[in-house]
C-alpha cells in the first residue's frame, strides 16, 4: 500500500526515475494498483541516458525536478489478493505519470505492472507495457 510520503520508481520513458507521493486521490489512506496519485519529481534520468534509449532529441525529458504531476500506481510491494484466490505481491513500488486528462506521459513502459489495471480502465497504461501480470 502506498502512503503519503512515499518514494516510487517511475516506469514509462517521461524522464523521471524517482517520485514522491504527496496525495492520494481515492482519498483514502493507503493507495493500490491503479489509485491515481499526485507526485513530485524527485530525481531524473540525464540528457545522455533518455537520448541513447530513444535515439534522438525527440527523447528529451518531458518533466525535471520539482514538477508536481498526476501519476497512477502499477506496482506495490504489498500483497493483493485477486477475486480468484492469487496473490501477487512486487519487489517495488513503482507508477506511471499522466497528463490531467489521463493520458500518459511517457510513450513506453519498461517493466511488469499489474492486471488490475484493466479493472479500473487504464488500458491505455496496459498497452504500452511490456508485461503485465
Amino acid at each position: 500500500m502506498i502512503q503519503l510520503k512515499t518514494i516510487l520508481n517511475c516506469i514509462d520513458n517521461s524522464g523521471a526515475t524517482l517520485v514522491e507521493c504527496i496525495a492520494n486521490l481515492r482519498m483514502k489512506r493507503h493507495g493500490r494498483i491503479g489509485d491515481k496519485i499526485i507526485v513530485v519529481v524527485q530525481k531524473t534520468r540525464s540528457i545522455g541516458e533518455s537520448l541513447a534509449g530513444a535515439g534522438g532529441a525527440a527523447a528529451a525529458n518531458k518533466v525535471k525536478r520539482g514538477d508536481i504531476r498526476h501519476a497512477v500506481i502499477v506496482r506495490t510491494k504489498k500483497m493483493v489478493q485477486r477475486k480468484d484466490g492469487m496473490v501477487v505481491r512486487f519487489d517495488d513500488n513503482a507508477c506511471a505519470l499522466i497528463a490531467k486528462n489521463g493520458e500518459p506521459l511517457g510513450t513506453r513502459i519498461n517493466g511488469v505492472v499489474g492486471s488490475e489495471l484493466r479493472e479500473k480502465q487504464w488500458s491505455k497504461i496496459l498497452s504500452l507495457a511490456s508485461s503485465h501480470v
